[in-house]
């Protein structure tokens, strides 16, 4: 086991989560990784519906012989989204989500250390997938958030990752470069630029998870830094990047965790833990520990995360 792995130690999907009978859940980036792990652990406690999103259209279908064979009570759909097009995530979600209710919406996808490129929309990359795309998704899907919640004795909960990445935002005044992001520049800095871009991307998923909470409380928002993964976002790092996230890990002792380790903390926020027991617009690290207080930089800052909020609506408002 990683060293990583504290707090909750003995915590079990298979054991620990409850039946997940009657609820509807979706994951985003369903087809590898942490998502995919999530989707697997969540059917085992027969949920009534499971919806995840990703690109891999053949991986998906992967996935739902995979879980339709161990658990065939359960249905689940494949919605395909490429989350750096706001369009794209608009269009998926209305043509592919036909329930009413959702109970868990697991902002899980995400993209790391890329090159200075734009998405589609002419927004820096990282940016627009992890945050925008997620910020979209979350809007269309709010009022069947606020229906579940609405009824009694719900439990509704929206867990979006981040990463101790989000540090690097400190290289950037600010902590998020709103007049970068409005002129379309790649924000191609020469000192960590991949990880400046990174950083405040993931700030933005911080900010963005405590700002849903304070506006619709009767929603457990959380945001979770699931540790180091040997997922496709790490084995696929190439040359400088790779290096530095390798030799950053060696020097604080972080051994990467395998996936189905390192989706335990979303799992345990999603559906393990108690809804008493989680602090709504909280900050978990591995497992289940609380460390909200323990944000750096702008990673508190309130009235940040308002101008976030207020921006992005701002923007999805362009490509409704």
């Amino acid at each position: 086991m990683s060293k990583q792995i504290k707090g909750v130690t003995n915590f079990d999907p298979a054991k620990d989560i409850p039946s997940l009978v009657g609820k509807v859940i979706l994951v985003t980036g369903g087809t590898a990784g942490l998502g995919r792990e999530s989707v697997i652990a969540f059917a085992a406690h027969s949920p009534a519906h499971i919806y995840f999103t990703g690109r891999n259209a053949p991986a998906a279908k992967s996935l739902i012989a995979e879980v339709q064979g161990k658990c065939s009570n359960v249905t689940l759909t494949f919605i395909k989204m490429d989350l750096s097009s706001l369009r794209s995530v608009k269009e998926a979600v209305t043509q592919g989500f036909k329930h009413d209710r959702l109970d868990i919406l697991m902002n899980n996808a995400g993209i790391i250390a890329k090159p200075p490129i734009l998405s589609i929309d002419k927004y820096e990359v990282q940016f627009a997938t992890n945050h925008l795309g997620h910020a979209m998704l979350t809007n269309h899907l709010l009022p069947h958030l606020l229906k579940a919640a609405n009824e009694p004795n719900s439990d509704v909960r929206v867990i979006s990752n981040t990463s101790d990445g989000y540090e690097f935002h400190r290289l950037i005044k600010g902590g998020i470069d709103f007049r970068g992001l409005d002129s379309g520049s790649t924000m191609n800095k020469w000192v960590l630029g991949p990880w400046q871009r990174y950083g405040q991307s993931k700030l933005a998923n911080i900010l963005f998870a405590a700002e849903l909470a304070r506006r619709y409380p009767q929603i457990t928002s959380v945001v979770v830094h699931p540790g180091v993964v040997r997922t496709p976002m790490l084995t696929e790092m190439r040359g400088f990047v790779r290096w530095f996230n390798d030799t950053a890990c060696w020097l604080v002792g972080i051994v990467p965790m395998e996936p189905h380790q390192g989706a335990w903390s979303q799992l345990w926020c999603a559906a393990g833990a108690n809804k008493e027991v989680l602090r709504n617009g909280g900050f978990y690290r591995p497992v289940g520990i609380d460390a909200t207080e323990d944000l750096k930089g702008e990673g508190r800052n309130a009235e940040l995360a308002i101008k976030l909020w207020d921006w992005s609506e701002n923007v999805l408002r362009k490509f409704e």
